[in-house]
């Protein structure tokens, strides 16, 4: 499987970057299979910067979907050029399988720049002996970096694998209180809890309290969970004077199965969006997806 992972990855690569580039690359790549210290291996994940840049990798459908094949849920929709070389350079190390392999992998962090702590973290589903990075990971979520915040918490599915609850719940709420996108948090519909129902319940209060509209994607974080203090909310989320804030609560009513209050919510709403929303609900569309236009970077 591993072997399967570096040709998607080097697949991606040869129509995207230049023949110089992808030269490198194997030499590179080459170098550190057969065996290279900590700072060499260091220096050339560095040194990828010189040969492609952090733009849009632009990856199509039928390659996400190859990728889900080979891992569920690794999506690389929105890696950049030089996450597709750091990446394949990391995953070309002859020592995945050992101990040892995740020191060195993991110590990059101390100097990285923020391409390159990116490019860690998305490479982190990818590795072997995923217990040996759950630390690592935690660290990727504890930043104060909005882009590598969400190199580990969105579009990969690490975290819901192996973090443990509170280290799932402690994402998750930074998520919300960020404004990152919930919507692209791999696996959220697996792991509600009541708890992380009443934080998200309360940070939906304070912000009420302090005169500030709730992120529509905050509901996203309950599912079924909360009970009638949810369902409270979510219905005073109704009278919400922005569109998508309403649009959002329909999502999460919809989410806690309540689909008849929903149907009795249509007549009295005249915006044509969250109409149309409440009868995607109705449908039964009402996924994490269906978020996806209702965060401010959509």
């Amino acid at each position: 499987m591993m072997q399967a992972r570096r040709e998607w990855l080097r697949g991606a690569m040869e129509s995207r970057v230049n023949p110089k580039a992808l030269a490198w690359y194997e030499e590179a790549a080459a170098e550190i299979k057969v065996g290279v210290d900590d700072s060499r291996f260091a220096n050339l994940i560095s040194m990828a910067s010189r040969h492609a840049r952090r733009r849009k990798a632009e990856i199509d459908e039928v390659e996400v979907a190859r990728a889900r094949e080979l891992l569920p849920g690794w999506n690389p929709e929105n890696w950049s050029l030089l996450d597709l070389l750091r990446v394949g350079l990391i995953l070309s190390r002859p020592d995945l399988e050992e101990a040892g392999a995740a020191p060195s992998i993991c110590g990059m962090a101390k100097y990285a720049d923020v391409g390159e702590l990116c490019a860690l973290y998305r490479s982190l589903p990818l590795l072997p002996r995923p217990a040996d990075y759950v630390w690592q990971a935690g660290e990727g979520c504890r930043s104060n970096m909005n882009e590598v915040f969400q190199a580990i918490a969105c579009d990969n599915p690490f975290p819901v694998s192996h973090f443990d609850d509170v280290a799932w719940r402690a994402l998750v709420v930074k998520a919300i209180f960020i404004d990152a996108p919930l919507w692209r948090v791999h696996g959220i519909d697996q792991r509600h809890s009541d708890d992380l129902a009443h934080v998200a319940l309360d940070l939906a209060d304070e912000r009420r309290s302090a005169g500030r509209a709730v992120q529509p994607q905050l509901w996203l974080s309950l599912g079924a969970r909360g009970g009638e203090r949810a369902i409270a909310s979510l219905e005073h989320e109704m009278s919400a004077p922005e569109p998508q804030g309403r649009q959002g609560a329909v999502l999460g009513l919809a989410r806690a199965g309540q689909l008849d209050q929903l149907a009795a919510l249509r007549s009295k709403e005249h915006d044509a969006a969250v109409v149309q929303t409440i009868d995607r609900a109705l449908a039964g569309q009402f996924s994490q997806d269906e978020y996806r236009t209702l965060h401010p970077d959509q």
